[in-house]
């Protein structure tokens, strides 16, 4: 049997040939700068996945400090608007305060300017009984003569007195 017909030796001969003709043309070299090309690429990508995370992880630690900045503010705020509802409250009651001891001040100056009224009504009319009981005393007991003449003394008094 003739070696070309052997099947085995066939496949070996061209085998070499095809790995002879790939390394004369430089597939080797294409594959390699292909393989490396794409580990540079593998490389920068990972380096940028790396730099993004960085980034993400900077973004995400100002994220957190502003998060506690503002939970701060807001207890202070809430805080501080206790503090002014108790002052307002507090504020509140001392206006309450003050209006019901303003108010209660008017109704004693009202009971007692009507304590002062019904006194001198009082007086008034007791002025007027006594008069009237005067008047009838002293016309049951003056005679004409003499109710004259002290009416007559009281007008040159009150001229004397008047200029």
């Amino acid at each position: 049997m003739s070696l070309l017909q052997d099947s085995h030796f066939v496949v070996a001969i061209s085998f070499v040939l095809f790995f002879g003709l790939l390394a004369y043309l430089g597939v080797h070299k294409f594959l390699g700068k292909a393989l490396d090309d794409r580990a540079d690429r593998i490389r920068q990508e990972l380096d940028d996945v790396r730099r993004l995370r960085e980034e993400a992880q900077a973004i995400f630690a100002e994220f957190e400090r502003k998060h506690r900045e503002v939970d701060t503010r807001a207890g202070e705020i809430v805080a501080h608007a206790k503090a002014e509802a108790g002052q307002a409250a507090e504020q509140a009651k001392a206006d309450l305060a003050a209006s019901i001891e303003r108010r209660l001040r008017g109704a004693d100056e009202q009971i007692a300017m009507a304590e002062a009224n019904a006194v001198r009504e009082v007086r008034d009319r007791a002025v007027q009984v006594a008069i009237a009981a005067a008047a009838e005393v002293m016309a049951a007991r003056l005679s004409e003569a003499r109710a004259d003449a002290l009416v007559e003394d009281a007008i040159k008094s009150v001229g004397e007195r008047l200029h």
